[in-house]
């Protein structure tokens, strides 16, 4: 063979390499670029679904809780906006074909609350012509529960709030741990880090746990059905889990969506903390108006009227107070 073939040979070798690189450079870049699009659609998604989770039918509700952990949830409003802030930002929001397909990436929905957890999962169902389809539906209110060496059973909280049932006499007991650990005899409960290391476990392997099996059953119907993507349970690094379980929240799912040669596997976790504001205390004192924050101030004075801010209190007349005078 004549040196000029195999220059033309090996000249057709290198533009075939670097044609190649170019076209798999391009697709990386693409693939790049979709997976932010879809990063930032869960995550706004499940921000969203956060927000909503405390949306209470009662306005009364909103304010009267003993800590800022324990919420009423509204996991239906928390699912709903997750699911539609989804479809908004994969441009499906008026195509249902479009959103059923978009749903069937989405295995599990979580919703963490104060004493206890649903998950939104996929379950069987007959259509009206008689297929098997799935759909999202909710799974009962699941507790974070515990059993000890001794059978004692304890219902744990976001908090240090605990139900308990003390197997030596059968008896009940309910309350904060502090309050609990001198009548109660039981030595999880005399240790504060024990406690709290043991609720923090058995909150997250139960949330493990059932995330596991939902995607496993799941896998294992659809696959019935002619469902090819296999669902797997991603990992999750421990700070995620505390993070998720430190305030009611959402935890979201998002697998299988095709990327190029790939597939688009992704998490996101969403805290629905309520901050409570300080409320300021007007009173009249030796014919004056003072007014001063109620969550780190007393006064012996009759409270006349009260205030949402400082500058709402000032507005109506009122001085600031400090709180060494008066008291």
């Amino acid at each position: 063979m004549k040196i000029t073939n195999l220059a033309v040979i090996f000249v057709l070798i290198l533009l075939f390499v670097f044609v190649k690189n170019n076209l798999d450079q391009e697709d990386n870049r693409n693939n790049l670029q979709l997976q932010l699009r879809y990063n930032k659609a869960i995550d706004t998604a499940t921000q969203d679904a956060a927000h909503a989770l405390i949306t209470n039918a009662s306005q009364l509700a909103e304010s009267q809780y003993q800590s800022t952990k324990q919420v009423r949830i509204n996991k239906e409003a928390a699912a709903d906006t997750f699911f539609h802030t989804m479809y908004l930002n994969f441009n499906v929001a008026t195509d249902p074909n479009g959103q059923q397909v978009l749903n069937g990436y989405i295995p599990a929905l979580m919703v963490v609350g104060y004493d206890g957890y649903y998950v939104y999962q996929f379950e069987k169902y007959q259509n009206a012509e008689g297929q098997t389809e799935f759909r999202h539906v909710w799974s009962p209110k699941k507790p974070y529960a515990y059993k000890d060496e001794q059978n004692n059973t304890y219902a744990f909280t976001l908090d240090d709030y605990v139900t308990m049932h003390r197997a030596a006499d059968g008896k009940w007991l309910h309350g904060f741990r502090s309050e609990l650990q001198e009548q109660a005899n039981v030595k999880l409960l005399e240790d504060p880090a024990a406690f709290d290391a043991m609720r923090r476990t058995t909150i997250v392997n139960a949330l493990q746990d059932d995330l596991e099996h939902t995607i496993n059953r799941y896998n294992t119907d659809a696959k019935r059905y002619g469902v090819s993507y296999t669902f797997t349970v991603p990992y999750i690094s421990q700070e995620d889990w505390n993070n998720t379980i430190n305030d009611a929240g959402v935890l979201a799912f998002v697998q299988g969506i095709p990327l190029g040669s790939q597939y688009y596997n992704n998490y996101a976790l969403g805290g629905a903390r309520i901050v409570k504001t300080d409320t300021f205390n007007g009173v009249v004192a030796q014919g004056r108006k003072y007014y001063f924050p109620a969550r780190s101030c007393q006064s012996p004075y009759a409270t006349e009227e009260v205030f949402t801010s400082a500058k709402e209190a000032a507005a109506n007349g009122y001085f600031p107070l400090n709180c060494t005078i008066g008291n």
